[in-house]
């Protein structure tokens, strides 16, 4: 399935339409302290450990914790949104450095968690108009996009050795 993806003539023009439309956001963090190589690797894995743990347990709470997780659940959700920020931001300097078929799963992989962050957005949205249950469901329908999300994700950054700050390919420029 991976390899389909970084084939893919879509993720190809979806790779490209990123880089049209993103070019200024991109310029940017590819300077940005969040594209570092102080840890000897990328900082945005680190730092999606944060956005994915806030959601999974807001998910958690939803399912065990009762009405009474209900205002915790929804913190969980908005600090899951705030930490996507930086966690996108470091993400997308680091798909600057791809090319080829580890570019094109990057520009799906993104796409996916853009998809995700709009359903947990819109969880929040619902859970402060009081719609408990529908907020409950767009956090389920994020998650589940972000485990394929992730999937991608973690393949690069495991299997390919894209998060490493001390090849070549990832030495971060030194401010």
């Amino acid at each position: 399935m991976i390899r389909a993806v970084g084939e893919s003539p879509v993720a190809e023009a979806l790779s490209d339409a990123q880089q049209t439309v993103y070019r200024p956001l991109l310029e940017w963090a590819r300077r940005s302290p969040l594209h570092s190589g102080v840890l000897g690797h990328s900082v945005h894995p680190v730092l999606t450990d944060v956005t994915l743990g806030c959601w999974l347990s807001a998910s958690i709470l939803d399912a065990a914790g009762g009405s009474g997780a209900r205002a915790s659940a929804r913190l969980l959700v908005a600090s899951g949104l705030a930490a996507s920020v930086p966690t996108a931001l470091a993400g997308a300097a680091d798909w600057t450095e791809l090319s080829g078929a580890e570019r094109r799963i990057g520009a799906v992989h993104a796409a996916g968690t853009d998809i995700a962050t709009c359903l947990l957005f819109g969880s929040l949205v619902a859970r402060m108009r009081g719609n408990h249950a529908a907020g409950s469901k767009f956090a389920i329908a994020g998650n589940l996009v972000m485990v394929g999300a992730g999937l991608l994700g973690g393949h690069l950054a495991l299997t390919k050795g894209t998060a490493n700050r001390t090849s070549a390919r990832g030495a971060a420029p030194s401010a």
